[in-house]
């Protein structure tokens, strides 16, 4: 995966416009009955108003040492309680199946390849329960934005340059300071074939999180898929 620890430092500042998933997160954990588990936890940005607001503990994993120490001290500070775990979301396994596997804030992106992708939701799957839902968010690539903002450097959130790899479908972005994320974006179709790959069925497909349909010009895929 694709992780620079650079960035735990300055994700907080990077993440602060990200708001309005959380609800939508929170509110498929209110309707899970049984075990919760985000995947890419990083600093507990969901996790903590998941665990909050349900009274549950959310099980979290994630391959970043620095994010994990952020998380440990949010949940500290909202006495709340989150199993942090050091992984790699391709390798998942659960002692108990989980009622709802989630992941946030694009993270699947930052696996590089179709396959990575695959082995991910192979593992979700063979770890939900009957009916237990694998839910997740992804940006919906486009060429014209790609094409205005290859190579610009920007100040907001923080100070940072993007370059778009359109052959390889890659983005990296570079903070001023040092420090390389990058991302793979995928297609609807893509997705799709990761869900019948897995055994898994699509729930719902929305363009946004207040369950906007998805069409033409939706720039954000906000998936629900649910195990047989």
């Amino acid at each position: 995966m694709s992780w620079d620890e650079a960035f735990a430092h300055r994700y907080d500042e990077w993440a602060a416009a990200m708001t309005e998933d959380i609800p939508f997160y929170v509110g498929l954990a209110l309707e899970a009955d049984g075990p919760l588990v985000e995947l890419a936890v990083g600093n507990g940005r969901v996790a903590v108003p998941v665990a909050r607001a349900t009274g549950q503990r959310v099980l979290g994993i994630d391959i970043s040492p620095a994010m994990l120490a952020q998380a440990r001290a949010k949940a500290a500070e909202a006495g709340v309680e989150l199993d942090l775990r050091e992984g790699d979301m391709r390798d998942l396994s659960l002692e108990e199946p989980a009622a709802l596997v989630y992941c946030p804030f694009r993270a699947l992106l930052h696996l590089p390849t179709w396959a990575d992708r695959r082995r991910v939701f192979e593992r979700v799957a063979a770890s939900l329960l009957p009916g237990g839902r694998f839910a997740w968010n992804a940006f919906a690539f486009d060429h014209a934005i790609a094409a205005r903002l290859d190579g610009r450097h920007d100040d907001d959130p923080v100070p940072h340059t993007l370059r778009y790899a359109v052959g390889d479908n890659r983005i990296d972005i570079t903070l001023d300071g040092g420090g390389t994320s990058s991302l793979w974006w995928a297609t609807k179709n893509e997705w799709l074939g990761l869900v019948d790959v897995a055994g898994l069925e699509v729930e719902s497909l929305h363009g946004g999180f207040a369950a906007e349909p998805f069409t033409d010009e939706s720039r954000e895929y906000v998936f629900v898929a649910r195990r047989p």
